[in-house]
């Protein structure tokens, strides 16, 4: 059976009622619906606990996509009960780690406005984050950092606009990504789009992100590494780099 994703139209729902539609080979849990997010486009799966009517939970390690992605299924850490299906639980995320990945996410949303090249790869962590470009200059990490805390401070506004399939692949250069494609295949396509009328950036993402990039924090530039001739690796972190010395 299909899972409603709860968390594509809400970011911040952290908890949810949802009923048991099934239990893989592996171990896996389906769910009618879920707050869960599932790992898709470099961003890691939620991780929490499904509390039981009796009071116990069982503790999830992580979510992916099943075999499609409009199936979801939650990965129980190890030695954990198994519900039935047809049980009501009630799903608790790890908010705060979430809530980590959402303004890392974002940040990175930001660190594409600033580096306008095609991007080869990325991978959001709690607390560091990697966006490859696929560029041969040589920018100064400082500058970035600089104009990635400018579009912090601005507190642009972040929200989802959705387009069909169709109008995606009738608008190919709205996708900065060369090698990952945006999630496509339900019938429609989140914008990610910071500003007033997208006026910073509109790019398609499935991901989690927060509602203004002032809760983003503050980030910097810690390492821009050269991966080829034409590829460039920025490692983008919390903090500021003088509080990161001082660790």
């Amino acid at each position: 059976m299909t899972t409603t994703a709860l968390f594509r139209d809400d970011f911040y729902l952290s908890t949810t009622e949802a009923i048991v539609t099934g239990i893989r080979e592996d171990g896996g849990i389906e769910l009618d619906q879920t707050c869960f997010y599932a790992t898709s486009g470099g961003q890691p799966g939620d991780n929490g606990s499904f509390e039981r009517a009796d009071g116990s939970c069982i503790e999830i390690a992580t979510t992916r996509n099943g075999d499609t992605k409009d199936i979801i299924v939650h990965m129980p850490a190890a030695d954990q009960p198994m519900p039935l299906v047809g049980e009501k639980l009630v799903l608790h995320i790890d908010w705060p780690r979430r809530y980590r990945l959402m303004r890392m996410h974002t940040a990175c949303h930001l660190l594409s406005v600033v580096c306008q090249f095609p991007i080869t790869g990325a991978a959001v962590g709690e607390e560091e984050s990697r966006v490859d470009f696929d560029m041969s200059e040589t920018i100064d990490k400082d500058d970035v950092t600089a104009a990635l805390m400018k579009l912090v401070a601005e507190n642009h506004p972040v929200y989802l606009q959705w387009i069909t399939d169709e109008e995606l692949a009738a608008n190919p250069d709205i996708v900065k990504s060369k090698n990952v494609r945006p999630p496509m295949g339900l019938g429609r396509v989140s914008l990610v789009c910071i500003g007033e009328n997208s006026s910073v950036d509109s790019q398609p993402c499935g991901g989690t992100h927060v509602s203004e990039t002032q809760e983003v924090g503050a980030i910097f530039i810690a390492k821009i590494e050269k991966k080829g001739k034409e590829n460039r690796r920025f490692r983008i972190r919390f903090g500021t780099p003088e509080t990161a010395s001082a660790l």
